[in-house]
């Protein structure tokens, strides 16, 4: 990516802008040349996929000097738990043995292939891409964003990121461009709709109304780190749906009160001379009558689809509640919330796309099913490393030593109350900056953290519930997001030689007050009130 030096000014023309006082112009310099040493340190890191493949390298050499030596530390499980040893110690296995290239040979495919994300995530991915492809998706977002009033178009914006997070990479691609659009034809600053968007986009990340690819896939990587533990632990994809179904309004809040007052207000009066194209050559796709008709279809459809769940989970007799107890805690319906994900974007989208026609064969759904299917390769490579390291790091035990020795650690220090979290969430932020996928970044961190947090006594869902909080809040200001480059390309339209420090100066606030509203709402949610973060979702962990 080719960008003009990050301490261009945002005028252009080398002169700091009216409205900034000496002070701003040397803190914005300093903050600036921070950032730029961030890059610099994340551009030293080694692409994920690799950083796994040296992961792995790196647990087989540690378990066998940790074997070598016979580490241990005392097993904290009740005696008679599962996995627990006789002596009532955990010890390190070393892989740098015979016996560990047997296991390692005999098992690389199970690994993979076992790897709970990757089943879960492909799966909720077909029945998206059948809504994405028809158009059902994108028609949506059009007709809520475009047809929103004067007054309430910053939320509605922000709101409409949030919940493109279902449909991957929509929002970035066809909202973020939309709103500065948008606000430009409303006489508004255009980088200001640009940063409300991507704020709902990448910084409500894990926030939404329903539940989306990125659940299955955080939920199968807590449960195999929440095992090393308690073997019998199982995490859904629901746990955390409660505290992101509130938390979307309340980052719809938090992001339209930053944009109007603090980025708008700083960015000033926009000068239509500042912008690189030709922006009268803009145009907005409006949604035709035969769209609108065909999402009041696909409503439809979805409010069919409901009652018919609803028989089936409403009910005491329900075929999907748990047929031992008659809850729906533990029942078919949450083991399987998956394949609702499925039919939930799959049926509406094909009678979308059957009313507009762009799902006339069963070809056409073929195809719509096999491009999400294509978009993942990285993916699935990724996955291959990622399960080899959870697997390495679960066979050594080196999770369960950390994670006893770091609870001790937490224990002694007295740093086993909420307070806890407010570190954790800084700490995943600040991983976040250098290592942007968050699958990558909770496949490093959950193995050591989610067992180390069970110990001082938290379950694995609140844990969770709090990495989503620091993954998502520091999106907006790293550059080593994937989709950076394509914001930075979108706003450079709007003002000619944007440097990288000024776009992620514009979106520093978001990040401040999104970290800090977010974290205080988490405490109130969970330690406060005390309710739940999703269906079934323990908050302390007894073992």
């Amino acid at each position: 990516m080719t960008t003009t030096p990050s301490n261009t000014s945002p005028t252009g023309n080398g002169a700091p802008p009216n409205n900034q006082t000496p002070q701003d112009i040397a803190s914005s310099g300093a903050f600036v040349k921070f950032l730029n040493i961030v890059e610099r340190l994340g551009n030293l890191l080694p692409h994920p996929i690799t950083l796994f493949a040296m992961f792995c390298l790196a647990v087989i050499a540690m378990s066998g000097i940790a074997g070598y030596f016979e580490l241990t530390v005392a097993d904290p499980r009740p005696i008679g738990s599962s996995g627990r040893s006789e002596d009532g110690l955990i010890h390190v296995v070393s892989l740098m043995n015979a016996e560990g290239l047997r296991m390692i040979v005999s098992n690389l495919v199970t690994n993979f292939t076992g790897f709970t994300p990757l089943g879960t995530v492909l799966v909720a991915l077909l029945g998206v891409g059948i809504a994405e492809r028809s158009g059902l998706l994108s028609a949506a977002m059009r007709l809520l964003v475009m047809g929103a009033s004067k007054r309430l178009v910053t939320l509605t914006i922000v709101f409409a990121g949030i919940v493109s997070n279902t449909a991957s990479e929509l929002g970035y691609v066809v909202l973020i461009p939309m709103a500065a659009m948008i606000f430009h034809s409303l006489g508004r600053h255009p980088l200001a709709g640009l940063a409300a968007a991507f704020a709902g986009v990448s910084g409500g990340y894990s926030a939404n109304l329903l539940l989306g690819t990125v659940d299955p896939l955080l939920s199968g990587i807590t449960e195999a780190a929440a095992q090393m533990i308690d073997p019998e632990y199982i995490v859904g994809p629901e746990v955390n749906w409660y505290f992101m179904f509130v938390s979307t309004f309340l980052i719809t809040g938090l992001g339209a009160l930053v944009t109007e007052k603090i980025v708008e207000p700083k960015l000033g009066k926009y000068d239509v001379a500042e912008a690189a194209d030709d922006l009268s050559e803009q145009k907005m796709d409006v949604v035709t009558a035969e769209e609108k008709h065909a999402l009041k279809m696909a409503g439809f459809s979805v409010l069919v689809l409901s009652g018919l769940l609803a028989l089936t989970i409403v009910p005491e007799w329900g075929a999907l509640r748990n047929p031992e107890t008659g809850l729906v805690a533990g029942s078919p319906f949450l083991k399987g919330i998956v394949a609702f994900i499925f039919i939930g974007f799959a049926i509406p989208g094909l009678v979308y796309g059957k009313v507009v026609g762009s799902m006339k064969k069963d070809t056409d759904i073929i195809n719509a099913m096999s491009h999400s299917m294509s978009t993942m390769g990285m993916y699935i490579v990724l996955v291959f490393f990622a399960s080899q390291f959870v697997a390495f790091f679960k066979w050594t035990n080196l999770g369960a030593v950390l994670a006893v020795t770091g609870a001790d650690a937490l224990s002694s220090i007295g740093l086993t109350g909420p307070l806890v979290f407010v570190l954790f969430i800084m700490l995943c932020g600040f991983i976040n900056l250098m290592l942007g996928s968050a699958s990558a970044q909770w496949a490093v961190t959950a193995p050591i953290f989610v067992p180390m947090l069970m110990l001082v006594g938290y379950a694995p869902e609140t844990i969770q519930a709090a990495y989503r909080i620091g993954d998502s809040v520091t999106n907006l200001i790293t550059p080593m997001m994937s989709y950076f480059g394509l914001i930075l390309a979108v706003a450079s339209r709007y003002k000619k030689n944007l440097g990288i420090g000024t776009l992620i100066a514009t979106m520093l606030p978001y990040s401040i007050v999104f970290f800090i509203g977010w974290t205080l709402f988490f405490f109130l949610w969970v330690f406060v009130l005390g309710f739940p973060v999703g269906p079934g979702a323990a908050t302390y962990y007894t073992p």
